[in-house]
């Protein structure tokens, strides 16, 4: 799984590294390469603390760098594309170039000053294509990923607001705001809008914003100042940081002693900035990495700390108004001590509890208000108006009853200053159990981020390369192309590529791969992972947010704010709820005051401490208080978040929502051969020659002739080809006039002779007869489920390759394991029938679809779409990104190209079938959560409500005192979260010893439903882990 590894890693997060070959495809640029100047012209670079190496060759400035994007037609594999991109590469002044067969695309970084973009289409038309420049790179830059984390959200009604705020603003393309996670994701154009406008348009809404990221290709650090700093000095450090190459921002706050750098991290790195700052002030003044953690995780702390001091402080005032209005009154000596007048008719009871209830009211309260006058101003009710009114009603009734006593000589008084209190001392705790449970719906983020090393060993290098010294440092001041020691047992401080030492690395905790990864000189590692033996001297390539570990937590990050469809249904639910609530509970209390004083009820039923007014007042107050429109909201995107995180954990990256709902919905998977259903690395194990020729030349034709093509059954050939020659670098015959044709074969020019190199069918197209002879190796062959690929020099077919791709272990298990889920498999595939069919038999697969070009497989996924099926495709290459597209959820090979990858869906990083499984029972059980968080969402509603509105009191004399009403409110959302917090023990299912009768599983609602409630008993031991 080694090759698995690096190619998901380069493929899928970076575009870039030690694998030149999977990179040909990729827009993104690989591992930087030295610029290719005419002879005689100085090479710019850095020394710095790199080998020999990187301090080769410096020079005195570095030479401005262009970005340019062609469109290349006549491209139709990979070969044509790395045509392109070598023909470009061999022009001076070349930095990268990448070739998008897919898309027509190439992507050119130069020097302006010794190529030009006319020098660039002239080279790319000189190999046989068609090229123009276009300008959408430069629009495509300046479209960015901005994150904002937003505080004071409550419900979906705020995150309603701020999302139509945002999508309101000029620049914004798509904005999309998550109550879980309390952060907003917005896709604008800057040359538009900027980040400062955004966070503006947030607080316009009446929540503060904090920014996360801009999105910008830049990094950005926190250095703390140790010393004095003055006006002077702090215009010194401004200047000297602003003249090094690649800052391009500088902030000082000099209250906290806190300066924010933006750079380039081509240009420039941490270690950089802080020795010039400790230059610039002759040592007066040090820096290092500002000791704060990262902003989200620490707000969330804040807030639960906020939330876990209101609570307690409330119960300090609430506890006694509690005592004395509850329990006090049936113990004789206090209840006439607390009956006492003070003032007419008020006792000294009503004045206590007065007093105390009034600092929970409006001081600890104070929250409620804020929140529901914001609500208000943009007209959008959320739960704190709720709040407010409930509470506000109860206690200005109370105040207005106690003054009416101190006023009259006859009239009783009642107060419910007890349901105030209660009240926002229960919301207080269901917030800080809420709070609490959401924070540990990331817990899988965390603990990914937890797996970079704190420190890393930093090797030191003189002039010749040779090693000097080596000192530990911060992971954090890590610049690109450092090198880093990294010693048995130890961790991998940053994403790079081993230049001495070979070991084995375990990197079980980014791809799920528990097997250690043999890693020797040229290959690429991980930031994160453990070297489990030998010590490796590691070049760093992508540090900080470009690192493989950064990228994944970003995509886990972006796949929880993807909102599922189905929470449309919450949406729409709670555009209306709180005016309805608002509506409702005025209703109970008119329906009650007016049923009290035409005396439609008993007069036995008012409460001897009650009038007809307070009754219903009550009433009223627990419809409002009950009502919770919290558990709707976060219903889908907790199960969303545990799922993606779990997901990540198990080497299943699911890129949102609408990828776990569409998944669970699955009931039809394509396949694609070759990589998929096989291991992906074909080998040559026979050869028939029908001329009389020497093998190493019959190989020397064909190797030539498939040496530019990316398909791994050419690879094999190419491989096969280099053990015939003793030299370990041995130069083909060039090939001219290459001609390729998708999933049929290759035509070139060698020395003279026409070459073809393909299946039967291209054979015949080319006009080229198969002798009886040929065609009986080739029936021989597809019955061994082998693959027969046909040489042919000058029209003549001399000689027949065969190949054989090894089936992926447990594929039978897999298929089997699928049809129990009620799952049909079907695979498609270039290959030709009689392999495949040979495949298909031996991995259990029935429905087959041969020598099909890509095109057409996509063709057949919207066939089954049409026939009413939900269809995933599960593929690995470029010419299985359309169908990838084209399926309702595409599931790509992590070890597979960066195309298929982009296309996907889901990836599998650990590049098994079992994780095909393992994302469809995943998102059916996520599912399912989901529609129970809404049947418990609804149904408290739909039953609190009425039970809260007095139905039940005429038949059984039981009605819901208001802070009851409101505990129960808090409940529920902590409920819902806690129900999605399960998700968290999910396990993969086991594909082993499969049940046959397991097809005719199903669902029972009425057993979900028992487990729901006895999984209940596990909410107080999650919120206490």
């Amino acid at each position: 799984m080694g090759a698995t590894t690096r190619a998901l890693l380069v493929s899928c997060f970076h575009g870039g590294g030690g694998s030149e070959m999977s990179h040909r495809l990729s827009l993104r640029p690989r591992y930087p390469s030295m610029l290719r100047r005419p002879k005689g012209v100085a090479v710019a670079g850095g020394g710095g603390d790199g080998d020999l190496e990187a301090a080769v060759g410096t020079g005195d400035q570095e030479e401005e760098e262009k970005v340019a994007v062609f469109s290349v037609s006549g491209m139709t594999c990979a070969a044509c594309a790395g045509s392109v991109e070598k023909a470009v590469k061999r022009l001076p002044g070349i930095h990268d170039a990448a070739v998008d067969v897919l898309w027509g695309r190439a992507q050119v970084v130069f020097c302006p000053a010794f190529v030009s973009e006319n020098k660039i289409t002239e080279a790319i038309e000189d190999v046989g294509f068609e090229a123009k420049l276009i300008d959408e790179e430069v629009k495509e830059k300046n479209i960015l990923l901005c994150r904002l984390h937003i505080k004071g959200m409550a419900c979906k009604y705020c995150t309603s607001t701020v999302e139509f705020a945002l999508q309101a603003s000029p620049g914004v393309q798509r904005a999309s705001v998550a109550l879980a996670t309390e952060e907003a994701e917005i896709r604008y154009d800057r040359r538009i809008i900027s980040a400062s406008q955004l966070i503006q348009a947030v607080e316009q809404t009446g929540f503060e914003a904090i920014l996360v990221t801009t999105g910008e290709d830049q990094s950005r650090i926190d250095l703390k100042m140790d010393g004095v700093l003055d006006e002077r000095l702090i215009m010194i450090l401004k200047s000297s940081v602003e003249a090094l190459p690649g800052v391009e921002n500088i902030k000082f706050n000099s209250e906290l002693h806190k300066v924010t750098i933006s750079y380039k991290p081509d240009q420039t790195g941490p270690r950089d900035l802080i020795e010039v700052i400790k230059s610039a002030t002759f040592g007066n003044v040090n820096a290092s990495i500002y000791p704060e953690a990262d902003g989200r995780g620490q707000h969330r702390y804040g807030e639960i700390k906020q939330y876990r001091q209101s609570f307690m402080w409330s119960l300090i005032f609430t506890i006694p108004v509690f005592l004395t209005s509850m329990v006090f009154m049936y113990i004789p000596w206090l209840k006439d001590g607390l009956e006492k007048k003070v003032i007419n008719m008020m006792s000294i009871g009503e004045l206590f509890r007065w007093i105390l209830s009034t600092p929970v009211q409006f001081v600890i309260g104070g929250k409620f208000y804020a929140g529901a006058y914001k609500a208000m101003c943009r007209g959008s009710p959320n739960m704190d108006v709720l709040i407010a009114l409930g509470t506000n009603t109860a206690y200005f009734y109370s105040v207005y009853s106690v003054l009416r006593a101190a006023t009259s000589e006859n009239y009783m008084s009642t107060d419910f200053f007890e349901t105030s209190s209660m009240l926002i001392s229960f919301i207080l705790l269901g917030k800080y159990l809420e709070i609490l449970a959401k924070g540990k719906t990331s817990e899988a983020i965390a603990k990914l981020m937890d797996l970079a090393p704190e420190t890393a060993t930093l090797l030191m290098y003189d002039n010749e390369g040779n090693v000097v010294g080596e000192k530990e440092i911060d992971s954090r001041l890590i610049q690109k192309n450092d090198v880093i020691k990294v010693v048995p047992g130890g961790k991998v401080a940053s994403d790079g590529f081993v230049i001495w030492g070979q070991s084995h690395v375990n990197e079980s905790m980014i791809t799920g791969e528990s097997r250690p990864v043999a890693k020797r000189k040229g290959d690429t590692v991980i930031g994160g992972t453990v070297n489990e033996n030998g010590v490796l001297h590691v070049r760093a390539t992508f540090v900080g947010s470009e690192g493989a570990l950064a990228q994944i937590v970003r995509l886990v990050e972006s796949a929880q704010m993807a909102k599922a469809p189905v929470q449309k249904f919450a949406d729409h639910i709670s555009r209306v709820f709180v005016p309805l609530v608002i509506l409702l509970s005025m209703l109970t209390w008119l329906a009650w005051f007016v049923a009290g004083r035409l005396h439609s009820y008993p007069h036995s039923w008012i409460p001897q401490s009650m009038d007809s007014f307070q009754l219903a007042l009550q009433f009223g107050i627990s419809v409002m208080v009950i009502a919770c429109p919290c558990a709707l909201g976060l219903a889908t995107p907790t199960a969303v978040m545990v799922a993606t995180g779990v997901g990540a954990s198990h080497g299943v990256l699911i890129k949102g929502g609408q990828a776990l709902e569409s998944a669970q919905k699955v009931d039809c998977i394509v396949f694609d051969k070759t990589g998929t259903l096989t291991i992906g690395k074909p080998v040559v194990v026979d050869t028939k020659l029908l001329k009389n020729m020497v093998l190493r030349e019959f190989y020397d034709y064909a190797a030539a002739a498939e040496v530019n093509s990316e398909h791994p059954m050419a690879k094999a050939i190419v491989e096969h080809a280099k053990k015939l020659h003793p030299e370990e670098n041995h130069i083909w015959p060039e090939a001219r006039e290459f001609i390729s044709v998708t999933g049929q074969g290759v035509k070139v020019e060698i020395s003279e002779r026409s070459v073809i190199v393909g299946n039967k069918s291209f054979m015949l197209s080319s006009g080229i007869d198969i002798p009886l002879e040929a065609s009986e190796i080739l029936m021989e062959e597809e019955e061994k489920a082998r693959t027969g690929i046909i040489v042919a020099i000058d029209q003549e077919i001399v000689g027949i390759i065969s190949v054989s791709d090894p089936i992926k272990p447990n594929a039978h298990e897999v298929i089997s394991y699928l049809k129990s889920m009620n799952v049909e498999s079907i695979m498609v595939t270039g290959d030709n029938w009689g392999t495949a069919n040979a495949i298909g038999k031996e991995v259990g697969i029935e429905k087959i679809i041969a020598e099909a070009k890509p095109e057409q497989k996509a063709e057949r996924v919207k066939e089954l779409q049409l026939s009413g099926r939900t269809v995933a495709m599960v593929g690995d290459g470029i010419n299985d990104s359309p169908a990838l597209v084209s399926a309702d959820v595409g599931l790509a090979i992590g070890a597979g190209t960066d195309v298929a990858i982009e296309a996907a869906d889901i990836v599998l990083m650990k590049s098994n079938l079992e994780d095909v499984i393992t994302a469809i029972d995943l998102s059916r059980k996520t599912f399912f959560r989901i529609r129970m968080n809404y049947v418990w969402a609804l149904g408290y509603n739909v039953i609190g409500i009425p039970i809260a509105a007095g139905v039940l009191f005429p038949s059984t004399g039981f009605r819901l005192p208001p802070w009851v009403a409101g505990a129960a409110m808090a409940a529920s959302s902590v409920s819902v979260v806690c129900w999605s917090l399960l998700l968290r023990y999910y396990k993969a299912p086991k594909i082993f010893a499969v049940d046959d009768t397991a097809g005719r599983r199903a669902y029972h609602l009425p057993k979900q439903i028992t487990l729901y409630i006895s999984h209940t008993i596990s909410l107080a031991l999650l919120l206490l882990e």
